[in-house]
């Protein structure tokens, strides 16, 4: 079949975009474009808050991760039997933000000098940690850790990096409760004393 220049690029065009959508329908493609970063940061409100405002992020869903019991709920977590940490799985696209600078920013959102607590929340569930998924980004976390450490900024790091195991998605009030529930989301963060704390430690966001 023989076509004029103009029609040809015309039928190349609808051929592309006929391919481009074929691809987004097929299952799995779509998801190519993002990867996956987890970090416990106490309080997982609001470490959701915290990235879910970060240009490049997807999404942050809110769960439980570094522990021995399978399948866990709120209340087997939050009363520090089961070993796991209240953590987020971030989504994100990395042609627009980078691993590294997610790192940057958590540390940014945590106390990383205390132990098995955040803020007002006490307890081996709300430990500071990355929890990585590969050696690359096992990599970046442990050089971001010995840059905070010879900054001398801090005199103890205590946050955890650690390999990370099946991540359990948290119930569904818990996801974007900070959207869902925006007075008592800031109430609990103010009372918590969570802003005031890291600008002590970070200064000015």
């Amino acid at each position: 079949m023989n076509l004029r220049p103009g029609r040809a690029r015309r039928f190349a065009g609808i051929a592309l975009a006929s391919l481009a959508m074929t691809l987004m329908a097929v299952p799995g493609i779509a998801k190519e474009a993002t990867a996956t970063a987890i970090f416990a940061g106490g309080c997982f409100w609001c470490t959701e808050s915290d990235f879910e405002k970060l240009d490049g992020v997807v999404e942050a869903v809110s769960g439980y991760i570094g522990g021995d019991v399978r399948n866990p709920d709120y209340k087997q977590v939050s009363a520090g039997a089961t070993g796991h940490a209240e953590a987020v799985r971030v989504s994100y696209h990395p042609d627009e933000i980078r691993y590294s600078e997610l790192v940057q920013h958590f540390w940014r959102t945590i106390d990383p000098t205390v132990k098995d607590q955040q803020f007002c929340d006490h307890g081996r569930q709300y430990r500071s940690a990355i929890f990585y998924e590969d050696a690359e980004q096992k990599q970046i976390a442990e050089d971001s850790l010995k840059a905070l450490q010879a900054s001398g900024r801090f005199e103890r790091i205590e946050t955890e990096i650690s390999q990370a195991g099946p991540f359990y998605e948290a119930e569904d009030h818990h996801q974007d409760y900070y959207k869902k529930n925006p007075v008592r989301y800031k109430f609990y963060r103010w009372n918590c004393g969570r802003d005031q704390r890291l600008e002590e430690i970070w200064g000015e966001p």
